[in-house]
């Protein structure tokens, strides 16, 4: 049998362990994102206050909620990358299966298509508010603060490339098809 057509072939092996991985991963900020944020909302006059005394002015106030906008932010990014590797998990699966081509797959390019156009937009007012929040970092003694806000070129290619790859499988579905019917 030639390895690359087995059904648990190591690369399939990898990239289901992979995926596994990075749903736990996700699955792991996102708890800590909402403890964080249950934290900040529930201490925030603590913070406020610590924070005014660190840079000396009593009526300093620290930007919570725009911390809690940066955290919430996150966790939609956290949730959609988790239904990413879950979606490819079962693109991995109709792989080993030797059914790369089935229709639900095109459909699953699509939708991964989708959340990683939703990762890149949402990165945008997290990127924002970052920056924002790094100009009070600033005021602080020994911390240093930067945020990239430059353009991920490589999450827009990879937008671009999922839908393209979506119509291919599309495709190959509908080609799979018609040799069917004609058998």
């Amino acid at each position: 049998m030639n390895h690359d057509t087995r059904p648990n072939d190591l690369l399939l092996l990898a990239g289901k362990v992979l995926c596994v991985i990075m749903q736990a991963i996700m699955a792991i900020g996102a708890v800590a994102l909402i403890v964080a944020a249950a934290a900040l909302l529930i201490w925030q006059g603590t913070i406020i206050a610590e924070y005014a005394a660190e840079i000396g002015d009593p009526d300093a106030v620290f930007p919570v909620y725009t911390l809690l906008g940066v955290m919430l932010i996150g966790l939609a990014i956290v949730a959609m990358l988790f239904l990413f590797f879950g979606i490819l998990r079962k693109i991995i699966r109709t792989v080993g299966d030797r059914d790369p081509f089935a229709p639900a797959n095109a459909d699953r390019l699509s939708r991964m298509g989708w959340l990683m156009l939703g990762v890149q937009l949402a990165m945008i007012p997290a990127v924002a508010l970052g920056v924002h929040l790094a100009q009070f970092a600033d005021e602080l003694e020994d911390v240093n603060v930067t945020v990239d806000g430059g353009t991920d070129v490589t999450g827009i290619l990879l937008v671009i490339i999922l839908f393209i790859l979506a119509r291919v499988f599309r495709h190959g579905a509908a080609m799979r098809e018609d040799l069917e019917g004609t058998v």
